[in-house]
């Protein structure tokens, strides 16, 4: 049996995280080497109870189970060995031994930004997460999130309307797609970026799963950007392991006084670089990033006015009508040549932002 099943069995034994498994390889070389270590060994390094299941685990069996189910569902496996692993994601402190993975990832998925926040956000937050994540795809930079509801999912969205290159991480097995309503979205991930999971398959989404996926979202990127979360928040705990791998990390403002705005603002009190537009955090993570504004002599005469009265912040398309004098048939029209041209990005309820 090959040295990659041996893999996928040593990722199943209860107890053993990745760095009690890397632990064990440092020791004994190989995975196979390790189900073959005698029991007192064995458990010198992992403890009795995790000693044992490694000793009672029918590793060979178990192992070609794994890869026959994940090659019936067209997962691929990476281990921390392969080549084709994570970048970055391979130099944090704790990096999963083993990945499944469902679509591909391209050697420009290292130029990666996180995209997370809370579950139950605000349009505000929704529009703001899918307006990002869709400005920073459209320059080359990979969207990472979590795949979950809410901003998660605007994050996602927001990559893949611009086409361009997002990945999930997810707290279950590859099988096991949570929330259920994403499925579709699971599927439009996997086809146009990736969605990965250190979890066997088989993991329902437990709770405890959770914040061991949150540290791969940080380390699978360059920085991580907080949109809306309230004072207890899995996107926080997602910003500090960014910090503890030495990640950056930038929060959104919200408004005053708001549940949703507690833990973003408390980031920006703590020294999260505050974020307005996609260009704040480009301009930190890329520091060769020019910065291209568009030139008003380039502009048609209502292309200017559209761009004069966006530069005071994102508006709705009936209130544009209502500044501008143009009736809305017209002001549709010009809106998506704007957005074509990537002057403009429309956020949920039509409302219109700049683009840069």
């Amino acid at each position: 049996m090959e040295e990659r099943l041996y893999w996928l069995a040593l990722n199943k034994v209860p107890g053993v995280g990745p760095v009690l498994f890397r632990r064990l390889l440092d020791r004994w070389g190989t995975a196979k080497a390790v189900f073959e270590a005698p029991e007192g060994e064995l458990r010198r390094i992992v403890g009795q109870r995790a000693a044992r299941a490694i000793k009672e685990m029918e590793a060979e069996t178990v192992g070609e189970e794994e890869g026959r189910q994940a090659r019936a569902l067209g997962v691929e496996i990476l281990t921390l060995r392969d080549r084709s692993y994570p970048s970055n994601l391979r130099h944090i402190y704790d990096p999963p031994p083993v990945l499944y993975l469902k679509g591909k990832l391209v050697p420009q998925d290292d130029l990666a930004v996180a995209v997370v926040g809370s579950r139950r956000c605000s349009p505000y937050g929704r529009g703001f997460a899918r307006c990002l994540s869709k400005a920073l795809a459209s320059r080359g930079v990979t969207v990472i999130s979590g795949m979950a509801t809410g901003i998660d999912t605007e994050a996602h969205l927001g990559a893949l309307e611009a086409g361009g290159r997002t990945v999930a991480m997810l707290g279950s097995g590859l099988d096991r797609v949570y929330p259920p309503q994403n499925r579709g979205l699971f599927e439009r991930i996997a086809r146009q970026g990736a969605v990965l999971s250190e979890f066997p398959l088989g993991e329902a989404p437990n709770r405890w799963n959770f914040p061991l996926r949150n540290r791969v979202i940080s380390g699978l990127s360059l920085g991580v950007v907080v949109v809306e979360a309230p004072s207890r928040s899995g996107a926080l705990i997602t910003a500090s392991l960014a910090l503890e791998q030495g990640r950056s990390v930038f929060a959104v403002p919200g408004y005053a006084g708001a549940v949703s705005s507690r833990g973003t603002h408390r980031l920006i009190k703590e020294g999260a670089k505050l974020v307005e537009e996609p260009e704040d955090v480009l301009e930190e993570l890329l520091p060769q990033y020019e910065r291209v504004e568009p030139q008003k002599e380039d502009l048609s005469e209502e292309e200017r006015v559209m761009v004069e009265l966006l530069e005071q912040g994102p508006l709705h398309i009936d209130e544009l009508s209502r500044r501008s004098s143009f009736d809305v048939q017209r002001i549709s029209s010009l809106l998506l040549q704007m957005e074509l041209k990537g002057l403009i990005l429309q956020m949920p309820g039509k409302i219109f932002a700049l683009s840069r």
